[in-house]
């Protein structure tokens, strides 16, 4: 018999917050921040940010379930890698050399992994997301 679990679900309730309503909006807006920060190492011009990537918290919110549970790791996750990588950015240019290319590619994984969190909002018609009275 093996001392390993074989139940991997977190021991948590269903639906629980892993951190306060708000501690994800805090984050995300951070991350904005340092991508727009290695944007400019990477030497990309400064990106404008779609109404989806500015309220993307709040979309995630009202959606909720699943998508929110995974979307909380998943900024949780990218928070975990932009902080070293910025850090490591930051260092190479103070001794003088070139991050422009280290700078790109950790963009270019933050885009990809911006994008996937977008991804787990629905699609919203004309009218906006749907509101439940």
């Amino acid at each position: 018999m093996s001392v390993l679990p074989t139940d991997f679900t977190a021991s948590r309730p269903e639906g629980a917050a892993l951190r306060g309503p708000s501690a994800m909006s805090v984050q995300w807006a951070a991350l904005q921040d340092a991508a727009s920060a290695v944007a400019a190492l990477a030497g990309l011009a400064s990106e404008k940010p779609t109404v989806q990537v500015r309220n993307f918290p709040a979309l995630i919110r009202d959606v909720g379930g699943w998508r929110l549970e995974l979307a909380t790791n998943g900024v949780a996750d990218l928070a975990a890698m932009m902080t070293p990588g910025v850090k490591a950015l930051l260092a190479v240019s103070a001794r003088g050399q070139d991050p422009t290319p280290a700078a790109l590619t950790l963009w270019r994984e933050y885009h990809a992994a911006r994008a996937a969190l977008l991804a787990l909002v629905p699609e919203q018609g004309s009218m906006g997301p749907l509101r439940k009275a």
